[in-house]
């Protein structure tokens, strides 16, 4: 497996790659058909802000399996057709949120005390003392536009300072922005209330210049910091506003092109302060999002959960360890039931039942249904499992219930096509041990492994025998058989029989051919 790095990042996460036995290629500043070149044999990409992930080079990476973004922001990267083609994105959003946060802050400060201005007409010769006249922070509002991890953190510091909150995000309830000591409000009341408006949110097509000439004249007056991502603010308008007066002055950090063209019209406007995009620039940070997205790529090379991954079911760290053996067994009972299912699938209901109904089970749910479609030789993976699903028009159920009636923990797997279905239901013994417990309504105990074939007779004496004779002339040998009934004596059975070998076409033919046995199944998993 290879890891290709096409943006610097601390040495601290290409050990951690290497140190987990996988090889790391870096090629800086590659674009274009370079670009294409080098990931064409890549397992995995890791990019910074400069380095383009689109359509194309998905295309151009057949064997990718991640892409990890060592920061925040992805809008360098197609998410979309990375989904389409299995691969997992992933950020790191927790490595710099603190220098992320603190930069905020300290930009803020800068603006409001004039503080780069001073110092560059200082170092001129200049005591310009009587032309600066700052203002405090207590006692005055932080609007905060997106309250996400770094417009939390961001609050929480200048709330210490004397600072009121409001804050302005949709997708936060009331009762979390509460804990943080903020007062939840409309776009337009945060912007009309704030002294200090702090911008938090990613850049997407609806962010796009979401604060302009209009937004700006709702502020009023005060300061607009911005260290979020470029484009959000539209930066001719801020340049107006502060050049005229609307605003007192402006901190930005971050720029809808960059590098920066001198012709900028924020550079213009001596009220407005800038940096070079140094928000995450310090040296722990950069450390901590190298090894963060390090540990990202080696958990997806090793199929396990990745932690962050923004277009694939994730799980909390802490509950991990609870649902990890019901992800192969969700799976397993996918494959069994999409390959017992005739015709063509329309529905695919996951159900959990007992202890495992308390957990989060998104990633669990996902591996089922890349279970199902396994064996029609689609592309799948726990990435694309669910866009699979709803391209092809198939209908995704999820449903919980703590009662389950024999067992401490169950996994059921239905499949339909219309007037059929097939229902696998499995559990866990001594804690990671699997069964499949239910087929159908046949209740038994079958160990899921390797290849299996699951007969459907009528029960009457002799039929197993026939079968384990059979499959012994074919050459075929029996590790392990579970025989299960549904009624009385006479009436139909279903066997699973362990293999240590495919089964031959003759030899299923030959069963078929014997008037008790109804159906036979060939599972290979």
């Amino acid at each position: 497996m290879k890891v290709l790095v096409t943006d610097p990042i601390a040495d601290a996460g290409l050990d951690r790659i290497r140190e987990a036995g996988y090889a790391v290629e870096t090629a800086y500043d590659v674009e274009g058909e370079a670009l294409l070149e080098a990931v064409s044999d890549a397992n995995g990409l890791i990019v910074r802000s400069g380095t383009q992930v689109t359509a194309e080079v998905f295309e151009a990476a057949p064997n990718l399996v991640i892409v990890g973004r060592a920061g925040i922001g992805v809008d360098n990267i197609d998410i979309e057709a990375a989904t389409e083609h299995g691969v997992i994105v992933a950020n790191a959003p927790e490595g710099n949120v603190r220098a992320a946060a603190e930069h905020t802050v300290a930009m803020g400060f800068a603006a409001a005390r004039s503080i780069p201005q001073a110092h560059a007409r200082l170092k001129n010769g200049e005591w310009a003392k009587s032309d600066y006249l700052g203002t405090e922070v207590n006692g005055k509002t932080l609007g905060v536009v997106g309250l996400g991890r770094v417009g939390q953190e961001v609050a929480k510091k200048l709330s210490s300072l004397g600072m009121s909150i409001v804050a302005y995000d949709p997708y936060i309830g009331q009762e979390r922005a509460e804990q943080l000591g903020a007062e939840l409000v409309e776009f337009d009341d945060c912007l009309s209330r704030a002294d200090f408006l702090t911008v938090h949110t990613p850049l997407t097509p609806e962010t796009k210049d979401l604060i302009s000439t209009d937004e700006l004249e709702t502020m009023g007056s005060g300061y607009l910091i911005n260290c979020a991502r470029g484009g959000v603010v539209d930066e001719a308008a801020l340049a107006h506003a502060v050049d005229s007066g609307v605003l007192d002055g402006a901190a930005v950090d971050v720029f809808a092109d960059e590098p920066v063209s001198p012709d900028n019209p924020l550079l213009d406007v001596d009220d407005i302060v800038v940096t070079p995009h140094l928000g995450a620039s310090t040296s722990a940070a950069q450390e901590n999002v190298a090894v963060s997205t390090a540990d990202q790529v080696v958990a997806a090379f090793r199929e396990e959960p990745v932690m962050n991954a923004l277009n694939a079911p994730s799980v909390d760290e802490s509950a991990f360890p609870r649902i990890r053996p019901y992800i192969g067994l969700a799976e397993t009972a996918g494959k069994i039931a999409g390959q017992l299912l005739d015709g063509r699938i329309g529905e695919i209901e996951v159900s959990y039942n007992g202890d495992i109904a308390g957990e989060d089970v998104e990633l669990v749910t996902a591996s089922a249904l890349k279970g199902v479609f396994t064996p029609l030789e689609w592309q799948v993976n726990a990435v694309n499992a669910p866009r699979i699903a709803k391209e092809r028009g198939i209908d995704v159920t999820e449903s919980k219930s703590r009662q389950s009636e024999d067992f401490q923990s169950l996994v059921s797997v239905t499949v339909r096509n219309g007037d059929e279905e097939m229902t696998i239901a499995g559990t866990l013994f001594a804690g990671d041990d699997p069964r499949i417990v239910r087929i159908n309504g046949y209740r038994l105990d079958a160990i899921p492994h390797g290849h299996m074939l699951i007969a459907r007779n009528y029960d009457k004496p002799g039929v197993i025998g026939l079968i384990g004779t059979v499959l012994g002339d074919g050459d075929v040998n029996i590790a392990g058989m579970f025989n299960a009934r549904r009624a009385k004596p006479g009436g139909e059975a279903l066997t699973v029989y362990n293999l240590d070998s495919e089964v031959p076409d003759a030899v299923r033919d030959e069963l078929l051919a014997d008037d008790r046995i109804i159906d036979v199944d060939i599972i290979t998993l």
